[in-house]
């Protein structure tokens, strides 16, 4: 169609400036995650969705850190811990089991002569409750251990109710100590101690086989020698 038909020619619209009725957006307000104009966006404000690189993946795509305490014991590097052997919860029952035959024969002698039969009932039931529960703490202890070995330190953690951590650097071991005791060689396991200056950093790892340890005892003792000669 054209002007001679009787419509109106084509007029550009108005600035929109210059409209009363179209007003431009009004900037989003602080909290709408809004900034002054100016001033860059600040760390820690809502709006920002930014998460540092070093955060896990399943945290950088959720958008905001998520703090959990077990990242203070990962081994880091993508690295898994090394578990011991599950004979050393065995050896801890065991142990219990052949210290409760004496105490609990001397106890119940005792509660005998002073109070009669239901006393050394109960005497004997607490004995194998101990024993039982020695063996609970045993296993939570064993699965609680592990041990990685890294370019430069071995890192060992281990705790049931308090969780630590002991970083050994290779270059600050003095010697490598390797303990198996009559029961710990019946079962074919042995514990290895690693020393160094400071006692604080000294490092055990029980319950491992014995040719895992004799393994583990020489490659300590060699990365431990390559390290102080470069010191």
């Amino acid at each position: 169609m054209n002007a001679s038909h009787g419509e109106p020619p084509y007029e550009p619209a108005a600035n929109p400036g210059q409209q009363g009725a179209a007003h431009p957006p009004a900037p989003p307000g602080p909290g709408h995650g809004g900034q002054p104009p100016g001033q860059p966006p600040q760390p820690g404000q809502p709006g920002q969705g930014q998460v540092p690189a070093h955060y896990p993946p399943h945290q950088q795509a959720s958008g905001a850190p998520v703090y959990q305490a077990e990242q203070a014991f990962a081994p880091g590097g993508g690295l898994e811990w090394y578990p011991i052997s599950k004979r050393h919860a065995w050896h801890r029952l065991l142990s219990a089991a052949l210290w409760s035959i004496p105490v609990g024969g001397v106890g119940a002698l005792v509660v005998w002569g002073n109070g009669g039969l239901i006393p050394v009932v109960m005497w004997v039931a607490a004995v194998v409750l101990g024993v039982i529960l020695a063996w609970l703490v045993a296993e939570l202890d064993r699965r609680a251990y592990g041990y990685v070995e890294r370019a430069d330190d071995l890192i060992v953690t281990h705790g049931v109710f308090v969780k630590r951590l002991i970083v050994v650097p290779y270059g600050r071991m003095q010697f490598v100590d390797v303990t198996a005791g009559l029961l710990e060689r019946w079962m074919g396991i042995a514990t290895i101690r690693m020393h160094t200056a400071a006692a604080a950093t000294d490092a055990t790892i029980p319950g491992l086989p014995t040719a895992e340890a004799a393994l583990l005892r020489d490659r300590l003792a060699h990365k431990g020698e390559e390290r102080s000669m470069g010191l």
